[in-house]
C-alpha cells in the first residue's frame, strides 16, 4: 500500500486541506511528507542500510493512513498546524508500538524546535486579516488578546494566555475574521475537558462574535472592543423592526412599548451560558437571514415573552415578568414555544394525540393530520388500536384485511418525509393496546431481519397494556388476541368494566360465535414483548389502566395511548386531536444545600403556569380537531429539568433513600404549587370548558386517584400515599374550577436541559465525561460538579483526567477517589434501576399526567427486566420510555499516554441491534 492510497483510502478531504506552517503561511497538506518523516525517523533507529525495506514502506503507509484520517475527521476542512500533525505522528507510531522511532521523532522535533528558537529574531512574522468586505489589515494580536481577558475575567482557574498560546497555532497570514473567531472559540473549547470554567470563557467568546454579527447586520458600528455593551437598549427596537420586515417576526410585536422593553433587557444574564447552551441557541434558535443571526440572546427570551402576552391587557408588564423568568433559567419552555413565540406563525405546542379509526378513508386522514402536524414542529403519538388486524372481513370489498401494519409503514415514512419545520425529520410513536390480533407482529416492527415492506425503520412503537394482561402473565394463563372489528369496545374500556368484557368476549370466542381470534400464553408474550426491547428498542411499555382510572378527564372521555415521549396522557377521539403545551422547571436553580427554596419556586410555578395557559390561545392549529381539544380542555404540562444538579447542591447520591424522598417533596411542592396556580387563574380567567364532571369539580385530587388504581387492582398496587403539605385546603378551592384539565407532566427536556446547563429532566448521569457533538463539531463535557468536588479533595489533576477518559467517565475503578464521592457520582448504568422506578413512582403519585422515565442496565436479562417492569407497574408508573443499556460511544483508550493529557476521540463501537441508544432522543425534540 503506497503513500499515495494510504492518503486516499480515509477521505477525499486531505485533497484541499491546507497546513498552517510556523511562520504563518499556509501550505498544501502533502501526506507524503509525513510518510518521508516517518522514514527518516525509522532510518534512524535501524541504520541507512535496513534490510527490511520493505517493511518500513508498509508500516510507514499504514501509519500515514491513520494520521491522515485523525487530521481530517473534523467536518470542515480548516487548516491544520504543522505541530499538530507531528502531534499525531507520535501517536501512530505509539499506538502502533514502535516505541524507539517514536523516541527518535521525538528527539528530531526537539532538536529542530532548538535550532529556530537559537535562529529566532526579535520581531515574529506579522500576519494579516481578511475582512468581510475582503480587504487585508494587519492582525491585531493586542486586541484579542484583551478578548481573551475580557473572556476570562473573574473566572477562577482560567488562564487567557493559554487560550491565546492554542489559539496563536491555528491562525495564519490572510486568515478570514470568521476564523479568527473560531480559533479563539475552539482554542477555550479545547480545554474544558481539564477545566469546566473554560466552557464559560467559550461562550462568552461565542458571544463577542455574536455581538459583531447581529450589530453589523443591523447598520451598528462595532469595533470589537472586549466588554463593550452591545447596545441592546438602542439594538432592541431596531431588531423587531427588522424582524418584521423579513417577514420573519409577527408585527404586532411592534405595538409594544418596545423602548419599556429594551430597559428591561438584562445583558450580565449573558454570562450564564456556558458554551454548549450557547451554542445551543446559536445554531438553532437565534433568528437569522441567509445565516446571518441578528438575534441576541436577551432579545430571544424579550421576543419569547412578547409572543406569549399578545392577549394580555398589561403586556408590557407580563412581557417583563415572562422575560426574566427565562432569562434567570429558572424556568423554560419547550422548544416548539422558543422557536415559534413572537413568529408569524406561532406553533408552540409540543405533543400531539390522535385515534386512528378503522376505515380508508379515516386511516388516511389520520395519516395527513400527522404530516400537517409534524411540518410545524409537533411530536405525535397515535393510537391504532381500532383499525382491524390482519385476515379481518372487510364488508365493502368482501375481502380480508392486510392488517394495521401496511399502514403504519406509510405513516412511518410520511413521518420521515415530513419534516419538523424545516430542522429534522419529523418522529412519531404507534400506540397498540395488547389484545389486538396483530400485536405479534408489532412486536417485530424495529427488526433489522425480514420483509422490509412490514418493518418501520423510522417509527418508534409503544404497547398500550391493560392490568388484566399483566395479571394474567403472572398466573401464567391464557392470553386472547382479538381483531377489533369484533372486540371495539374494548378500546373505551379500562378497570374492571374491561376485565368483564373481555371475559364476555373469550367466552363467546369459545362457543365459536367470534372467529378471527387466537389464544396465546400470557407469561410467553411479556417474555416476548420484554426481549423484543431488550433486541430492538421497542415497543415501549405503558400502562392503560392507571393512565385511565387516575385522569381527571375520564367523565370526558378515554386515554388512548400516550405520546412520542411517554409523558403526555390525553383523551382522543375522532372529534379531538390532543394537544399539550411543555415547560419546565429548573430544579436546580430552587435546590439549596438545605432542599427546597419553597418561596422561589412557587413564584415561578406561578408564572409558567400563566405562561403555558397563554400558549393555548395564541398558539396556530394546522388541523381544526386539535384547536377544538386544546380549548375545551386547556390541558398544560410543567415538568422538571436539573434533577441531578439538585441532588449534587445537597450531596445526595440519586441511589439513596434521601434522593428518593427528595423527588417526592420537589414534585409534591410543584404539583402544589401548580394546581393552586390553575385555580386562581381559573377565578380570573374562568375554569376550562369541560370542567364539569371532572374530579377536579368533585375534589379529587392526583393523590387522591391512587385509591382508584388499588381498588380496580384488588389492592395490588404498592404505591407510596404519603405527603407533607396542606392538600385539604387546596382540594376546596379546586371544586370551585380549574383553568387546565391537566396541569403535570415531565419531559425529557435535553435541547431545553442543554440551554439552561443542566442535567435533563429527572435523569441521573449518564457519564462524567463524553464527547458532545454539534454543528461546529465535537467536544468533551466534563461533570462541573465531580470537578468541584474532586477539587476539595485536592484530586484534580492531570492525571485524573486521563482516568476518567480510561474508565469512560466513571468514578467506580479510580482507586484515590474517595467512596462517598463514587457513590454521590455513580453514572446511570451504574445504578440499580430500582432506584429509578423508585424515584419514578414517588413522583407518579403527584402528577395529572406522566413522566419521561428512562431505565438503565448495563447488562439486561430476562429476570431483570421481568422484575424491574413489574415492579414498575406494581408500583403505579403509568409510562416507560427507553430501555437503555451500554451505549456504543466510548473513549478511544489507545490515546491515554499517561505524561500528557490527550484530547479525547470518540469512536463508535459496533452496534449490538438495538441495544443501545443515544441519551438524547434521536427522534423528536418538541419535548425537549
Amino acid at each position: 500500500m503506497s503513500a499515495k492510497a494510504a492518503e486516499a483510502a480515509p477521505t477525499a478531504q486531505s485533497d484541499t486541506q491546507q497546513v498552517i506552517r510556523r511562520n504563518g503561511a499556509l501550505t498544501a497538506f502533502d501526506p507524503d511528507k509525513i510518510q518521508l518523516a516517518m522514514k527518516k525517523a525509522f532510518l534512524a533507529v535501524e541504520g541507512e542500510r535496513s534490510a527490511d525495506a520493505a517493511r518500513i514502506q508498509q508500516v510507514t503507509a499504514e501509519l500515514t493512513a491513520q494520521v491522515v484520517q485523525a487530521l481530517t475527521r473534523r467536518p470542515t476542512a480548516t487548516p491544520i498546524h504543522i505541530e499538530d500533525i507531528q502531534d499525531q505522528v507520535e501517536l501512530a507510531l505509539m499506538r502502533a508500538g514502535e516505541h524507539k522511532v517514536a523516541r527518535a521523532y521525538v528527539l528530531y522535533r526537539e532538536e529542530h524546535a532548538r535550532k529556530r528558537r537559537q535562529e529566532a529574531t526579535d520581531e515574529p512574522p506579522r500576519l494579516h486579516m481578511t475582512r468581510t468586505d475582503g480587504e487585508q489589515v494587519p492582525l491585531d494580536e493586542s486586541l484579542l488578546r484583551r478578548v481573551l481577558h475580557h473572556a476570562c475575567h473573574e473566572l477562577a482557574d482560567t488562564d487567557p494566555e493559554r487560550v491565546a498560546r492554542e489559539a496563536w497555532r491555528n491562525l495564519y497570514d490572510g486568515v478570514t475574521e470568521q476564523e479568527v473567531h473560531k480559533a479563539l472559540i475552539l482554542s477555550a473549547r479545547s480545554l474544558i475537558e481539564q477545566e469546566p470554567a473554560y466552557g464559560h470563557v467559550a461562550a462568552r467568546l461565542l458571544q463577542h462574535q455574536l455581538n459583531g454579527e447581529a450589530l453589523r447586520f443591523l447598520d451598528f458600528p462595532y469595533d470589537g472592543a472586549p466588554g463593550a455593551d452591545p447596545g441592546y437598549t438602542d439594538y432592541f427596537a431596531r431588531y423587531i423592526r427588522r424582524g418584521v420586515e423579513l417577514e420573519l417576526l409577527d408585527e404586532q410585536l411592534l405595538t409594544f412599548d418596545l423602548e419599556r422593553l429594551a430597559e428591561a433587557l438584562m445583558p450580565e444574564r449573558d454570562l450564564q451560558f456556558n458554551y454548549l447552551g450557547l451554542q445551543t441557541l446559536y445554531d438553532r434558535y437565534l433568528q437569522h437571514w441567509d445565516g446571518t443571526r441578528f438575534e441576541l440572546p436577551q432579545a430571544f427570551f424579550m421576543r419569547v415573552a412578547m409572543g406569549l402576552t399578545l392577549q394580555e391587557v398589561e403586556r408590557e408588564e407580563r412581557a417583563i415578568e415572562f422575560y426574566r423568568l427565562l432569562s434567570s433559567f429558572d424556568f423554560m419552555s419547550s422548544t416548539p414555544t422558543l422557536f415559534n413565540s413572537g413568529t408569524r406563525r406561532p406553533q408552540l405546542s409540543s405533543c400531539y394525540l390522535t385515534s386512528v379509526p378503522d376505515d380508508l378513508g379515516g386511516i388516511y386522514g389520520a395519516i395527513r393530520d400527522n404530516a400537517l402536524l409534524s411540518k410545524f414542529a409537533g411530536g405525535l403519538g397515535n393510537d391504532w388500536t381500532r383499525v382491524r388486524a390482519m385476515g379481518a372481513h372487510i364488508k365493502g370489498t368482501n375481502g380480508r384485511s392486510q392488517g394495521v401494519v401496511p399502514f403504519l409503514k406509510v405513516a412511518s415514512d410520511t413521518a420521515v418525509a415530513v419534516n419538523q419545520g424545516g430542522k429534522r425529520k419529523g418522529a412519531v410513536c404507534a400506540y397498540l393496546e395488547t389484545w389486538h390480533l396483530d400485536v405479534e407482529e408489532f412486536l417485530e416492527l424495529r427488526k433489522n431481519t425480514g420483509d422490509d415492506r412490514r418493518r418501520t425503520h423510522d417509527m418508534n412503537t409503544a404497547h398500550w397494556v391493560p392490568d388484566l394482561f399483566m395479571q394474567r402473565a403472572e398466573a401464567d394463563a391464557d392470553w386472547t388476541l382479538f381483531s377489533p372489528d369484533d372486540a371495539a369496545h374494548l378500546h373505551e374500556l379500562y378497570g374492571q368494566a374491561f376485565k368483564a368484557a373481555y371475559e364476555d368476549l373469550e367466552a363467546r370466542a369459545a362457543r365459536g360465535e367470534i372467529r378471527n381470534y387466537k389464544v396465546v400464553s400470557a407469561k410467553q408474550l411479556w417474555r416476548r414483548m420484554l426481549g423484543m426491547l431488550f433486541e430492538t428498542g421497542h415497543p415501549w411499555i405503558t400502562f392503560k389502566d392507571p393512565c385511565n382510572l387516575r385522569s381527571p378527564q375520564q367523565h370526558a372521555g378515554v386515554v388512548h395511548s400516550s405520546n412520542l415521549c411517554t409523558e403526555i396522557t390525553l383523551n382522543t377521539s375522532d372529534e379531538e386531536i390532543a394537544v399539550c403545551n411543555l415547560g419546565s422547571v429548573n430544579l436546580a436553580a430552587h435546590t439549596t444545600p438545605d432542599g427546597l427554596d419553597h418561596e422561589r419556586l412557587r413564584n415561578t410555578v406561578r408564572t409558567a403556569m400563566r405562561m403555558l395557559d397563554n400558549v393555548i390561545d395564541i398558539n396556530y392549529y394546522s388541523v381544526p380537531q386539535a384547536r377544538r381539544a386544546n380549548l375545551r380542555h386547556r390541558p398544560v404540562g410543567l415538568g422538571v429539568m436539573g434533577f441531578q444538579d439538585a441532588l449534587y447542591a445537597q450531596d445526595l447520591p440519586y441511589a439513596s433513600d434521601e434522593a428518593v424522598a427528595f423527588a417526592d417533596r420537589s414534585q409534591e411542592a410543584i404539583s402544589y404549587y401548580a394546581i393552586e396556580a390553575s385555580a386562581d387563574l381559573a377565578r380570573e380567567r374562568g375554569a376550562y370548558p369541560s370542567f364539569e364532571g371532572s374530579l377536579w369539580q368533585r375534589g379529587e385530587l392526583p393523590l387522591d386517584s391512587i385509591q382508584r388504581v388499588v381498588e380496580a387492582r384488588d389492592g395490588d398496587c404498592t404505591m407510596d400515599t404519603s405527603s407533607s403539605l396542606d392538600w385539604a385546603a387546596l382540594r376546596e378551592k379546586v371544586r370551585t374550577g380549574m383553568r387546565n384539565s391537566n396541569c403535570l407532566a415531565i419531559a425529557p427536556t435535553a435541547t431545553i436541559a442543554n440551554i439552561v446547563g443542566v442535567s435533563q429532566g429527572i435523569e441521573p448521569a449518564f457519564k462524567n465525561l463524553y464527547v458532545k457533538s454539534n454543528l461546529s463539531g465535537e467536544f468533551t463535557v466534563v461533570n462541573p460538579a465531580l470537578v468541584r468536588a474532586l477539587k476539595a479533595y485536592g484530586l484534580w489533576d492531570a492525571v485524573m483526567v486521563n482516568d476518567l477518559k480510561y474508565y469512560d467517565g466513571s468514578v467506580q475503578p479510580i482507586g484515590r477517589v474517595p467512596e462517598e464521592l463514587k457513590q454521590r457520582f455513580a453514572t446511570a448504568f451504574e445504578l440499580d434501576s430500582e432506584w429509578l422506578v423508585q424515584a419514578g413512582s414517588r413522583r407518579q403519585k403527584w402528577l395529572d399526567q406522566s413522566q419521561s422515565l428512562n431505565l438503565y442496565m448495563a447488562e439486561p436479562s430476562g429476570p431483570k427486566l421481568d422484575a424491574l417492569y413489574r415492579q414498575a407497574w406494581r408500583l403505579g408508573l403509568k409510562t416507560t420510555y427507553y430501555l437503555r443499556s451500554t451505549g456504543a460511544t466510548q473513549v478511544e483508550k489507545s490515546t491515554m499516554d499517561p505524561a500528557r493529557a490527550n484530547r479525547l476521540n470518540a469512536v463508535s463501537a459496533a452496534p449490538g441491534g438495538g441495544q443501545s441508544c443515544s441519551v438524547d432522543d434521536p427522534e423528536c425534540e418538541a419535548c425537549q
